[in-house]
């Protein structure tokens, strides 16, 4: 395999490898740069980025389970200002080869489109992801990606706010999640993320109460491999978009299925905050399995699923 067998072009912004870090995982870069070398990847989704700092839920936020891991984080974040002076600087000075897409959420359909404002100047910043999915906060989050117009309204917006490269993250619950990707496509999306986390309730049998301070919280882990896989082959076969798959993913044969049901990225999440060199060994190791497997580009796997129904 040559250096670029693993490179990826998708909605304008090359990526050198297809392996992102996950919304929520990564932070803001800097929490991670020393465990993980960023740019060793394709790139990074930041953690969320609402207009006002958001405090989020209470404690405890994160626990694991037999199957995963369970998080109601309630998208807490120092808000745009903070966002803009402090740590997008940092992405533009320290990280240059992993693109960056910048996770943004809102109470208000209007919101999208203001983070996305008051960021777009800045050289760290190369597209977005608008979390319209997100199962763990009480005001916006499921609304926003399950109501059409809704939808339409925040892509739009944000649409108008930007040149940059916009994908939209959807949830795995949706009643139809093609249809869904199709709305934000019309709505001047450019691709698409899927999935989010799926709402779950994990009970400690001690003290009989939730073993988050939230109650409910989002699931994720190896569990959620085959909802994403199936969500990507979709959303795939409903739009002309490049397709970010995420959920589950542990290893490189993980990535190869998220490829062949349609992926063009994929974003790695709960593995990588158990195995912080994961996402690097990934990229090792994807670039093995193809020389192994004969595939001189990784593209040329994209959305050959044999499936004969």
């Amino acid at each position: 395999m040559t250096p670029s067998a693993l490179a990826v072009t998708a909605a304008g912004i090359d990526f050198q490898n297809p392996v992102l870090l996950a919304a929520g995982t990564a932070a803001y870069g800097r929490e991670l740069s020393s465990v993980i070398n960023l740019d060793a990847l394709g790139g990074l989704v930041t953690k969320a980025v609402s207009v006002e700092r958001r405090h989020g839920a209470r404690a405890p936020r994160v626990a694991e389970f037999e199957g995963g891991m369970i998080n109601a984080v309630g998208l807490a974040n120092p808000g745009v200002d903070e966002v803009l002076a402090e740590h997008l600087p940092w992405l533009a000075r320290n990280v240059h080869n992993a693109k960056v897409l910048v996770n943004v959420v809102g109470n208000r359909t209007e919101e999208f489109a203001s983070v996305v404002s008051l960021l777009d100047d800045s050289p760290a910043v190369t597209g977005y992801e608008l979390n319209v999915s997100c199962p763990n906060v009480r005001a916006g989050g499921m609304e926003f990606g399950a109501d059409p117009s809704t939808l339409t309204d925040v892509v739009a917006r944000s649409r108008a706010a930007t040149k940059k490269p916009i994908f939209v993250k959807l949830s795995p619950t949706l009643q139809d999640i093609g249809a869904s990707a199709r709305t934000a496509a019309d709505a001047g999306a450019d691709g698409i993320s899927v999935v989010n986390t799926l709402p779950g309730l994990v009970i400690d049998v001690e003290s009989r109460k939730p073993v988050l301070g939230f109650g409910t919280g989002g699931v994720s882990g190896p569990g959620l491999l085959p909802v994403g896989v199936l969500a990507t082959y979709k959303v795939a076969k409903a739009v002309r978009l490049p397709v970010i798959g995420v959920g589950g993913i542990s290893k490189a044969s993980d990535i190869v299925q998220y490829v062949l049901a349609g992926a063009s990225l994929v974003a790695v999440g709960t593995a990588a905050m158990q195995q912080p060199k994961l996402p690097e060994k990934l990229v090792d190791d994807l670039e093995k399995w193809c020389r192994k497997n004969g595939v001189r580009a990784l593209s040329e796997l994209r959305g050959s699923l044999n499936w004969e129904s």
